[in-house]
């Protein structure tokens, strides 16, 4: 086909560009029939442009009537001013008066509407993925991380970073996820695996003396989905040598001050806020925290002060050396300036709700006037319980307070899940704001009650804070248990967007964590013997931390899905409705792979 070429998008042009003689290509997204002028909006990735498509001009005008929706088409003719102007979108002053008209493709009938609330179901936009990448919404998130994109790239080129691309196919180490395996045709009965993140690698190339190591790269878990996992997702991955902690956290505030400022034009504060783990599951009930929550307290432990009431509920729990704690939601005013009351019907869905984390029920107060409490548990504490109670949350008229007792992390983290409830249930969250929050000293292990085993919290590379290290040498589940690692996730408004660590680079040290894991010397030199063998010559102090790209690019995009800003993303069943994958393969294929199928 020999068609014209574009000289302008169809998102540049405005009112100085009056008289110029000018070329669009695009797509057809609105046709106009008014009294026999005929208006077209045609659309690119830059923009939208309107068409004049005068009935004067016969064979232009003919070829105009047979437009649908999407047809790809090519037109020329001279830039005039509009006189029913736009002034909603930058080409709005003006339109072109044609004088030429190619139909470059034809389109079938859309299976939706290429707008913006566009109304079709989640998986039909999926299956027709090309479709709704047109929409000017797709098109903004998926620019926008090409933006970020070149971000990081220059922000690490300038600290001198070297970019290293590591293996897609690796061998399967245990990382906590399931592996995607990959069936080798030469060496039949063995398989690579997908990297679950570039870990070993990049200690390796520490070991190697690169130094600094920075690379975007595809990473791949085996797990269940959700809103913001996906089966293939995409990792900022950085590794230092003779580094601390602090060291890490300058380099990554650095980039997300840079890509901020350079994104949303906003001045991140840093240093960002450090709490360790056991803090935020003390104060917040979760190690991801979402700082933006407005007038819900922070959780309160009140064992001591109501221990000896009446209340069997709460008497059980200390019996069983379990805890009681509360958090206070403060007086909620709407926006006619009207008290919100927390009524029967609200607290009993609150009720509910907490039964399906495992309790009876919830403890409330409401305060009156005058500090007088409505509460169907006030009949079991006496007056200087609930005095006491008051005054430790210096609760007032009108705020309630929510109470559970039992064992201590299921407790915290049911009062955590209620403080996210509530505040989305009342729009208590400041979606104006971004809360940063470095979660630091993460456990090393954490028991597994069906196994009867440890395994790693986060990965089992990580080293122990020198005051812990004795415990690698303990058999007692509680030492074991209590094993803090120098170990460090970042929080942004209550996701988890990056994780790292400071590395076991002594092969001693990293020879007893996998023996606590239950790995025998033959089954870590099996999975683990490169790395340990690299450990012998000379490994230097390393670490460093890995961000999920796409989350941030998602919060950047004000989205709650990482589908929302992955080009050709994958389904919460883990398929591609586009392309219709996984699917089944030949038996020629199977057979080359040395793979038989049972038949289910």
């Amino acid at each position: 086909m020999n068609f014209t070429k574009r000289t302008k998008t169809c998102g540049e042009l405005n009112i100085t560009g009056k008289g110029e003689y000018i070329t669009l290509n695009g797509w057809v997204t609105k046709i106009r029939d008014l009294g026999g002028l005929l208006f077209i909006d045609l659309r690119d990735r830059y923009g939208l442009t309107q068409l004049k498509i005068n009935p004067e001009n016969k064979s232009i005008y003919e070829t105009a009537m047979t437009l649908g929706n999407e047809y790809v088409i090519s037109a020329s003719g001279t830039v005039i001013e509009r006189e029913s102007k736009n002034m909603n979108i930058p080409t709005g002053e003006i339109e072109i008066d044609v004088d030429k008209l190619e139909i470059l493709n034809k389109s079938d009938v859309p299976p939706f509407n290429i707008e913006e609330e566009v109304k079709a179901s989640e998986e039909l936009r999926l299956q027709y993925r090309y479709m709704d990448l047109r929409r000017k919404t797709m098109l903004k998130n998926i620019i926008l991380r090409n933006e970020v994109y070149h971000i990081v790239h220059n922000y690490f080129k300038d600290l001198e970073f070297v970019e290293v691309e590591t293996p897609v196919l690796m061998k399967s180490t245990p990382e906590g996820a399931r592996d995607f395996l990959v069936p080798s045709r030469i060496h039949k009965g063995k398989f690579y695996a997908l990297p679950q993140s570039p870990q070993t690698y990049k200690q390796i190339l520490m070991i190697a003396g690169l130094d600094r190591y920075v690379q975007i790269c595809k990473c791949f878990r085996d797990e269940d989905l959700r809103a913001d996992r996906q089966p293939e997702f995409t990792q900022i991955d950085v590794e230092m040598s003779f580094i601390k902690q602090d060291d890490v956290f300058d380099i990554s505030e650095g980039l997300f001050k840079r890509i901020w400022k350079e994104i949303k034009n906003i001045d991140i504060i840093t240093p960002f806020r450090k709490l360790t783990y056991d803090d935020a599951i003390l104060l917040y009930g979760t190690d991801k925290p979402d700082l933006r929550i407005e007038k819900i307290s922070e959780i309160h432990l009140i064992t001591e002060i109501v221990k000896d009431s009446e209340f069997k509920v709460f008497q059980d729990a200390v019996k069983k050396n379990g805890i009681i704690a509360a958090i206070k939601l403060d007086r909620i005013i709407d926006n006619k300036n009207k008290k919100i009351e927390i009524t029967r019907k609200i607290t009993d869905n609150l009720t509910e709700y907490v039964k399906q984390l495992g309790f009876g029920g919830i403890g409330y107060m409401k305060i009156g006037v005058n500090g007088e409490v409505s509460s169907p548990i006030a009949k079991y504490l006496s007056q200087e319980n609930i005095t006491e109670l008051l005054g430790e949350f210096n609760a007032e008229e009108g705020d309630t307070i929510f109470i559970l007792s039992g064992e201590y992390m299921k407790v915290q983290t049911a009062l955590g899940n209620l403080r996210n409830k509530i505040a989305a249930d009342f729009n208590l969250i400041n979606e104006s704001r971004y809360e940063f929050l470095w979660i630091t000293d993460f456990p090393l292990f954490k028991y597994n009650e069906e196994t009867g085993g440890f395994e790693g919290e986060h990965h089992v590379f990580t080293i122990p804070r020198n005051e812990h290290l004795k415990y690698l040498d303990s058999s007692n589940r509680n030492e074991i248990e209590s094993i803090r690692a120098i170990c460090y996730d970042l929080v942004l408004n209550g996701n988890e967007i990056g994780s790292g660590s400071i590395r076991i680079h002594i092969p001693e040290i990293q020879n007893k964590v996998f023996k606590i894991i239950g790995l025998t010397d033959e089954e870590a030199k099996s999975k683990f013997g490169f790395l340990l063998n690299a450990f012998k010559y000379g490994a230097p102090p390393h670490g460093g931390v890995a961000f999920g790209f796409d989350r941030i690019v998602a919060v950047l995009c004000g989205v709650k899905s990482i589908r929302e800003v992955i080009a050709f993303p994958k389904t919460v069943s883990a398929s591609s409705l586009m392309d219709d994958s996984p699917d089944i393969v030949e038996e020629k294929q199977l057979k080359e792979l040395g793979i038989k199928l049972e038949k289910k």
